[in-house]
This record gives C-alpha cells, sequence and structure tokens, in this order.
C-alpha cells in the first residue's frame, strides 16, 4: 500500500514548533533520523525528516497565521479531492480552518477540524 497514493491513509506527519532547528536537532540525536533542509517560499527552512533513507515526516517553523498555539505534531490524510473532501466534512458538521490551499510541487491540502473538535491535515497529492 502506498500512504501517498491511498484515499483515507495516513501519509505524512509535521511537527510546526517556535525552534525548528532545535526541535530537528533534538529528533535526530533521540532517534537517529536524517534530515534534508531545503528553502520553501513563504514558509523557510523546511526539514524532511526520513527514516531508512524513506520520507516519513516534516519539521518547519509555526505559520504566522497559527497565533499563539503550542509547538504540535499534526497528521496527514490522503484524499482523492481536497476540495471535495472540504465540502463533505463541512456538510458533516465539521469545520474548514484552512480552506484548500496548494503547496507548490506537493500537492493540495487543508486543515479541518471534525464536529468533536479534532483538527486534522487532508491532502490530495500531485502526480509525480
Amino acid at each position: 500500500m502506498n500512504a501517498f497514493q491511498t484515499h483515507g491513509a495516513f501519509s505524512w506527519n509535521e511537527l510546526m514548533t517556535s525552534d525548528p532547528a532545535a526541535s530537528a536537532h533534538f529528533y535526530k540525536q533521540l532517534l537517529g533520523w536524517t534530515l534534508e533542509s531545503s528553502d520553501m517560499p513563504g514558509i523557510g527552512i523546511y526539514r524532511v525528516v526520513k527514516v531508512e533513507g524513506e520520507k516519513v515526516a516534516g519539521i518547519m517553523g509555526m505559520p504566522s497565521q497559527s497565533g499563539p498555539m503550542p509547538p504540535a505534531w499534526g497528521a496527514y490524510i490522503t484524499v482523492d479531492n481536497t476540495d471535495e473532501t472540504a465540502g463533505e466534512c463541512a456538510a458533516l458538521g465539521g469545520k474548514v480552518l484552512v480552506p484548500p490551499t496548494d503547496i507548490p510541487g506537493v500537492g493540495r491540502f487543508a486543515v479541518l477540524q471534525d464536529p468533536q473538535g479534532a483538527v486534522f491535515n487532508v491532502i490530495d497529492y500531485f502526480d509525480e
């Protein structure tokens, strides 16, 4: 199963933190992760986490629009169509916290909230 292509599969994890360099160092030391850094427009340095050569997660600084939230890990769930999933979420009583937005070279994501308040991310990856 390829989680990046399977609707409903958890496919990515991402840490948003106030000090991404310190966090990257901590997890590298703790878990032996390999990290690849790249400069992403509007985000700054984004660190891709690899385990045994496989991309499994990312570490980034807090976006300016995140407000006073504490550092946190977030999960991404693959969907066939981010726009349709966001609409369905709202129709089922959930909320769209960040509307469908493109991540250049990666895919289209949205931040959603279920009716009980749990926040999660959905993403439709671009074809490579």
